[in-house]
């Protein structure tokens, strides 16, 4: 699989190039097929002028803006040269440097250069970097998967792919659904509670809410707690109040402090994604309540769960 960097996430502390020029009418409309007055070519022209007269009047985002028009445009050497100048006091030119110290744009290829850079941006304490964070872990993830620039670890891939997923980056959601079938093949219990969680959410792969059942089912069957805990989210959501309940009083047995130690060594799933399964269920309380009305008035508890799900009650 060829992978390529990730582009250059929006900056919600600035507005974009285009709401930069805006002002101007028509000012920056980039489709090339317009036949109006106004050519590609002149629209770059004017955006260069307003943003060097910008640029001379102190305007520090004009600079970053300007390097950005010169990559978009694939002036390369130029888009790197503006980057080097303000790297050191602009997050995005650091990110952008390097992409392209990584990929060889403008320079000659040094992915070392590239990792340092993304790694920079990652271990950054400025507020200005976390929209940049998980776009670097997707690269750096990258250049551990094709060991380029670090040594080839596929483990710390996927750990920065996780990381990158997060924040519903779609490429890293699609290495770990590969990531997480490769492990279930293997016979990886968390790893097939999972699997059947990216199948429900449409996450690196097109939803499927059969396959994903089939998959949670497995793995609640088999001790993964976190699995029976969305299972019993999803019989609730679905008004399948019946197998709801059973999950439910499954989960509701265990003793949070005993056995998840117990559970996490048997099943080798992680004590925090036991806690979670634990923490989805629906109050004991109501159980009890359910059953009690169960053994009091069958009939009428029967009832009452068609109004229920018919949304009468």
């Amino acid at each position: 699989m060829k992978l390529t960097s990730e582009k250059l996430p929006k900056n919600p502390f600035y507005a974009s190039t285009s709401q930069y020029a805006a002002k101007k009418q028509k000012f920056f409309q980039w489709k090339k097929e317009k036949t109006d007055h106004y050519t590609h070519a002149s629209l770059v022209d004017k955006a260069l002028q307003l943003l060097k007269e910008r640029i001379r009047k102190g305007d520090h985002l004009a600079y970053f803006l300007q390097g950005q028009l010169y990559f978009e445009e694939g002036w390369y050497e130029e888009a790197l040269e503006q980057f080097e100048e303000i790297k050191e006091k602009d997050q995005q030119a650091t990110y952008q440097v390097g992409v392209m110290y990584y990929d060889g744009l403008g320079t000659t290829l040094d992915a070392e250069k590239g990792v340092d850079y993304m790694k920079k941006i990652i271990d950054s304490p400025c507020p200005r970097a976390r929209h940049l964070k998980f776009a670097a872990a997707y690269n750096l993830g990258r250049a551990y998967y094709e060991g380029k620039g670090v040594k080839r670890s596929n483990e710390e891939a996927e750990r920065l792919w996780l990381i990158a997923a997060d924040n519903g980056n779609p490429k890293a959601s699609v290495k770990a659904f590969y990531w997480h079938s490769e492990a279930c093949g293997n016979g990886n219990l968390e790893s097939q509670g999972a699997l059947s969680l990216m199948y429900l959410y449409g996450q690196g792969i097109h939803q499927d809410t059969e396959a994903a059942l089939h998959c949670l089912r497995e793995a609640a069957e088999q001790g993964n707690v976190y699995a029976q805990g969305n299972l019993m989210e999803y019989y609730y959501k679905m008004k399948f109040f019946t197998k709801c309940v059973a999950f439910s009083k499954r989960i509701t047995d265990y003793d949070e402090v005993h056995d998840i130690p117990m559970i996490a060594q048997v099943t080798d799933c992680l004590p925090e994604f036991i806690s979670r399964g634990m923490a989805m269920n629906v109050s004991k309380h109501l159980i009890l309540f359910y059953f009690k009305a169960c053994r009091l008035n069958p009939a009428l508890a029967d009832e009452l769960h068609s109004l229920l799900i018919r949304q009468r009650i």
